[in-house]
């Protein structure tokens, strides 16, 4: 298959749904610096992705997907945190985990695929 949009990416789509489930799960919280920091980095990780594709050049579309990257490792700490503190339930907390880890990797797969699609610069 070849690239057509962000939109086409199931890392995409997954990652917008983990940011749906988020913001749905933390919206009547009142821990506002930690639901408004999970809102953040939830909504970070598929809008990162879509910069990062729609970018112009292979190394800067690589560098927003290992930000998409970090910012899915921070959400999946503020998900353990939650739920230590007893405002996210056992479920949720291992359904965003789990789906995090899954990102994670998917980005990492996404990145290492881009970077051999960079050309290597001939010695001069």
């Amino acid at each position: 298959m070849t690239y057509r949009s962000f939109e086409d990416l199931d890392v995409w789509k997954r990652s917008c749904s983990v940011a749906v489930s988020i913001c749905r799960c933390v919206r009547s919280w009142r821990e506002w610096g930690l639901r408004d920091q999970m809102i953040r980095c939830a909504v970070s990780v598929p809008s990162n992705i879509a910069e990062g594709m729609e970018r112009g050049s292979i190394a800067d579309g690589t560098r927003f997907i290992h930000i998409a990257k970090g910012s899915a490792a921070e959400l999946r700490t503020q998900v353990l945190i939650a739920h230590e503190i007893g405002l996210m339930d056992e479920r949720m907390t291992r359904h965003v985990t789990a789906e995090l880890r899954e990102i994670s990797s998917m980005l990492q797969g996404l990145a290492k695929s881009l970077k051999a699609r960079q050309p290597t610069q001939a010695n001069s």
